[in-house]
């Protein structure tokens, strides 16, 4: 059984950083994030290609947020800058089934997902 593990959300100010880590057990591949904020149930956030460290964003993070894999650890981090309030919400740890596509918009359905970090940005 996949497992997907996050952690590092918390409380910051607008114009803050923070960072988020996933862990995922029995699993190797694309991996990626979604969130669910006060206006959406499931938002899409980044995804990153395990074969290539190629990186895909939501136009919503696009240049403030960063992607990045750690294959050694088979660890996703998601680096938070400038965060705004509209960022608030509850962050998902999220992988596909082989075959499902590997690109930012394609997170919202992704088969596995982690039990989520919350992320408050105070303005």
């Amino acid at each position: 059984q996949v497992q997907l593990v996050e952690s590092g959300g918390g409380s910051v100010q607008a114009g803050g950083s923070l960072r988020l880590s996933c862990v995922g057990s029995r699993y190797t591949g694309c991996m990626g994030w979604v969130r669910r904020t006060p206006g959406k149930e499931r938002e899409a956030v980044a995804a990153v290609d395990d074969s290539d460290g190629f990186a895909d964003y939501a136009n919503s993070v696009k240049g403030r947020f960063h992607i990045s894999r750690d294959r050694a650890r088979n660890t996703v981090l998601l680096e938070m800058n400038n965060l705004k309030p509209e960022d608030t919400g509850v962050y998902y740890c999220t992988a596909p089934l082989r075959g499902q596509v590997c690109d930012a918009d394609s997170t919202i359905d992704w088969a596995y997902r982690g039990q989520g970090t919350e992320v408050t940005v105070s303005s």
